[in-house]
Parts: structure tokens; C-alpha cells; sequence
């Protein structure tokens, strides 16, 4: 992944490209910011991001709560072959362990409260009861002592990844990890404002002016701001079935995001 310098990102931001994606800002809002991936096919990852941890061990991540982060913002299309988003999350599955700089970060549950699309390819709900893909409102908790069942989960993997033992992974994720989300049925190519607020007793999600979600499924902090769009995506069904990869993308992909301000409060 190739990494450059760009000036003047609010709240420390730093970038973090693939080959052919781009980060600019487009001038045509006050201190607006396009992130793109180019159009090409599947098995090749295509990533830009936006991010204020890349180089911070978990525990030195930026924000806790209270706290309100704000955005204006809007996506090329409705319909983009992967995920995007914006929001809080703890980084769960770095690859920071391969670099000193982050902390020899390993993987672990995740903690996030974030406006996140995932293509129809994707299934990232543990609860039946909830939207696992399309364009959400949505939040994860997990216990800081989560962790230690990593190494657990990783020494079984193999044969877990039966469909059998993913429908048990399944199953006993859930009751550890703890999930809401709401599908946000408004047109994400029309700019909008966005607002998240993250409180110890609960999080709430506002979409120009109106609440969108208010869930008591609050993450655990300290998280990092994350901005992206790529074309990955990963499907847990209740079937059994588990997928993980790259879609193609027939036309470049790009969000674009002004304004960002998160504060404490």
C-alpha cells in the first residue's frame, strides 16, 4: 500500500492509497475532499482511506466519549461494489502487528459506531434481526477482554471454517459481541449533513437535522476516525456460508466529504 502527504487534513488525518486510487481535494465546497478508487476487476484490492491511528497502538487511538463528529457528504453512486463509510472503529483486524510503529497491534473484536455501506455481497450482521448490508447506521461492542480469545479462535480456525462451525462461530460471537444497526433508506449521492454522537450511555446518528438511530449498543473506546471507500467485502451467513474478497468495479468509485469536525463535548 503506498502512502503519501497531503496538507491541512482536519484532526490529523493521513492518507492511505492503492495503486491507481486517488485522495484530492476538489475545491468546489469549502475544504472539500474526494477519495476514488479506480474502475478495474475483481481479486485486486482497491482502497482509499482517510485515517487518525495508523501509527498508534490501540490504547493511544484519539477519541473517547462524549463526543460529536459532523460531516457533510455524498457517494457516487447508490450502489458501489464494496464498502464505504465514516465514523469511529478500533481497527479490529490491523495489520499493524507487522509494524513497529503501531504498537505490534493483533486482531481483535471490533468496537465501532459509523455510517457504513456494504454491497448485497456482503452479510455482516450476527443478529437476524438486523440489516447486514446496504447503506446503515450502525455500532459494535465488545469487551477489552475480548482480546484474549484471539489466539483462541485463530489455533481452531481451519476447522471451524465448515459451515457448521462458522453457524457456531456465529452463534457465540454474538452473545460476546454486540451489534445494532439500521438501513438509512435516503439517496447517499445527494449531499447530506451527518452527525454521530457517542456517549457512555448511548449513541445516536442524525441525518440533516433528524435522528436517525439511538442505540444503547455503545463501543468501547478509544477509537480512531476512519474515512474510506474500497471494494472489499466479507459474508458471515446464518447458513454457514462464509465469503470474503474483491469485487470488480465497472466505473471509478468516489466519496467526497466536507466540513469534518469532531469535537468533545
Amino acid at each position: 500500500m503506498n502512502r503519501e502527504s497531503l496538507p491541512r487534513f482536519p484532526t490529523n488525518l493521513k492518507p492511505s492509497v492503492t495503486s491507481g486510487a486517488s485522495i484530492c481535494n476538489i475545491g468546489d465546497r469549502e475544504n472539500t475532499w474526494r477519495l476514488e478508487i479506480p474502475s478495474g476487476p475483481p481479486k485486486r484490492y482497491r482502497l482509499a482511506q482517510l485515517d487518525d491511528y495508523r501509527s498508534l497502538p490501540r490504547s493511544g487511538f484519539p477519541w473517547s466519549p462524549p463526543l460529536r463528529l459532523s460531516l457533510y457528504a455524498r457517494s457516487s453512486s447508490k450502489f458501489i461494489s464494496g464498502t464505504w463509510g465514516f465514523g469511529l472503529w478500533n481497527d479490529p483486524f490491523s495489520m499493524g502487528m507487522l509494524s513497529r510503529a503501531s504498537g505490534m497491534r493483533l486482531p481483535v473484536f471490533p468496537n465501532a459506531a459509523w455510517f457504513f455501506f456494504a454491497s448485497p455481497s456482503s452479510h455482516l450482521a450476527l443478529r437476524d434481526d438486523i440489516p447486514a448490508q446496504g447503506w446503515l447506521a450502525s455500532t459494535y461492542r465488545s469487551p477489552h477482554w475480548s482480546r484474549v480469545l484471539t489466539p483462541l479462535w485463530a489455533a481452531v480456525l481451519p476447522v471451524l471454517l465448515l459451515p457448521p462451525g462458522v453457524r457456531l462461530i456465529r452463534h457465540m460471537i454474538s452473545r460476546t459481541l454486540k451489534q445494532d444497526a439500521i438501513a438509512l433508506s435516503f439517496d447517499p449521492t445527494e449531499w447530506r449533513s451527518y452527525e454521530l454522537i457517542w456517549m457512555e450511555e448511548y449513541v445516536e446518528f442524525w441525518v440533516n437535522g433528524d435522528l436517525a438511530l439511538r442505540t444503547s449498543v455503545v463501543p468501547v473506546g478509544p477509537l480512531g476516525c476512519v474515512i474510506w471507500v474500497d471494494n472489499q467485502y466479507a459474508a458471515v451467513h446464518p447458513s454457514g456460508r462464509l465469503h470474503y474478497g474483491f469485487l470488480s468495479n465497472p466505473e471509478p468509485a468516489w466519496i467526497e466529504f466536507s466540513q469534518l469536525s469532531i469535537v468533545q463535548i
